[in-house]
């Protein structure tokens, strides 16, 4: 183990820096805050960097995980280095810096997907991401424009269910051409009530959802290469919904499982 006291020492200022998008895709690697979190990428059996902890929170970590502490990539930090790296109000004072791990090709071939069309909101796309696993989808792919999965309110939104499905950025046309050469429907989520409503579909046992921009929807251009186009009854004086509750609504609608 290490110990490093100062916010000032070079590889702090480093790995503060994972807050922000630009460094984090410069060097790789992005920074995870908390014991759920922490614990969950040790279920997954992630390679990491660096754990970083304030004494009686490495100390957790040993009691509670089993954590060798005795390794050059663990360090001892104080609270005031705590609060530097994290991005919440109350920390726990532990951290782990893990590799960015994309994968560069993945076959779009089976399953159930989640395909975000350009969402902003970190807190919608962690909450979508979360709800994808806990309904048994395969994974979730969002377009280059969506917000980053390494964002920390993505991250926290997530909740650990980054490390359990499969999460890919691509290009969503060319994606969406995979499904279907794969003989998998593409449904696309729209604010038309003149599109299929919800009820009316059956539950398939595999498909891609298309979730669309908080404020524009989905692009015309996606929406027009969707197998079928889907509504969501509004009974009452609302004339939508949040993103990430609709995409609750259908994903729970097609999870085969229940």
């Amino acid at each position: 183990m290490q110990q490093i006291s100062s916010v000032n020492n070079a590889t702090i200022k480093k790995l503060a820096k994972l807050k922000q998008k630009k460094y984090r895709d410069d060097e790789g690697l992005y920074l995870i805050e908390g014991f759920h979190l922490f614990e969950e990428a040790l279920k997954a059996g992630k390679k990491y960097q660096y754990i970083l902890g304030t004494e009686e929170a490495l100390d957790q970590a040993d009691s509670e995980y089993e954590v060798d502490l005795s390794g050059k990539n663990v360090v001892l930090i104080n609270k005031a280095i705590a609060r530097h790296l994290s991005s919440t109000k109350n920390s726990q004072e532990i951290f782990m810096v893990l590799k960015i791990d994309q994968p560069k090709e993945f076959p779009f071939n089976y399953g159930k997907w989640v395909l975000l069309d350009n969402l902003a909101d970190p807190g919608n796309v962690g909450t979508i991401i979360r709800t994808a696993d806990a309904a048994g989808f395969d994974g979730v792919v969002l377009s280059p424009e969506s917000a980053d999965l390494y964002n920390p309110k993505t991250q926290r939104a997530m909740q650990g269910s980054q490390f359990h499905i499969d999460l890919i950025k691509r290009d969503l046309a060319n994606v969406i051409t995979d499904f279907q050469d794969a003989a998998i429907p593409v449904y696309a989520s729209l604010l038309d009530r003149s599109a299929k409503q919800l009820p009316d579909f059956e539950k398939v046992p595999q498909l891609a959802l298309i979730i669309g921009n908080e404020a524009h929807g989905i692009s015309k251009t996606i929406a027009s290469l969707a197998d079928e186009k889907l509504y969501i009854p509004i009974k009452g004086q609302a004339e939508s919904l949040n993103a990430a509750v609709a995409a609750g609504i259908m994903i729970y609608r097609f999870a085969w499982h229940l």
